[in-house]
């Protein structure tokens, strides 16, 4: 079987009241990433700002040193919650199943899921996966993707499986 392509993960803290020293849902996914063996290139707090978010997650997407953005925070309801739509503003394809699955699981533990607006899709060779800003929905949404994320970073690297 092939050798997995590298995890190079930005974690972004999407917050307008989180700091380095709170920002514990950043800390629970940095950590998670990590214990699957990826590479954190950059961990970030962004405010909700939507024109801010939208450039920050741009700019992260056109780096080549990046092939996986994994934001926490600014899905749900409140009027200053602009990850999903930030999120597609930089994305060129969608990946509905992985957040269709993140909200199909965690449902199963807390109706409050389905109040998650998060989207996940492509731009260029990047991954970018909107979480909740909870640390415990960090968890339980990162169980859900873990077992795909290292398969998606091949797939959308160029190694599909199907060369010599």
């Amino acid at each position: 079987m092939a050798e997995n392509v590298q995890i190079k993960a930005v974690v972004m803290t999407v917050s307008d009241s989180r700091t380095i020293e709170n920002d514990t849902s950043g800390d629970a996914l940095a950590q998670l990433l990590a214990e699957i063996g990826a590479e954190i290139v950059e961990k970030i707090i962004v405010s909700d700002d939507f024109e801010n978010l939208r450039q920050t997650l741009y700019a992260l997407a056109e780096r080549a040193d990046v092939n996986l953005i994994v934001t926490t925070g600014g899905t749900g309801f409140a009027e200053r919650d602009n990850t999903p739509e930030a999120t597609r503003a930089v994305i060129e394809r969608e990946a509905p199943g992985i957040a269709e699955a993140m909200r199909m699981e965690t449902l199963k533990k807390t109706p409050l899921a389905m109040l998650s607006r998060g989207v996940c899709g492509i731009r260029g060779g990047v991954l970018i996966i909107n979480l909740p800003g909870s640390p415990k929905a960090v968890r339980e949404c990162f169980d859900v993707i873990k077992p795909v994320l290292p398969h998606a970073v091949n797939l959308i690297s160029g190694k599909t499986g199907h060369g010599a």
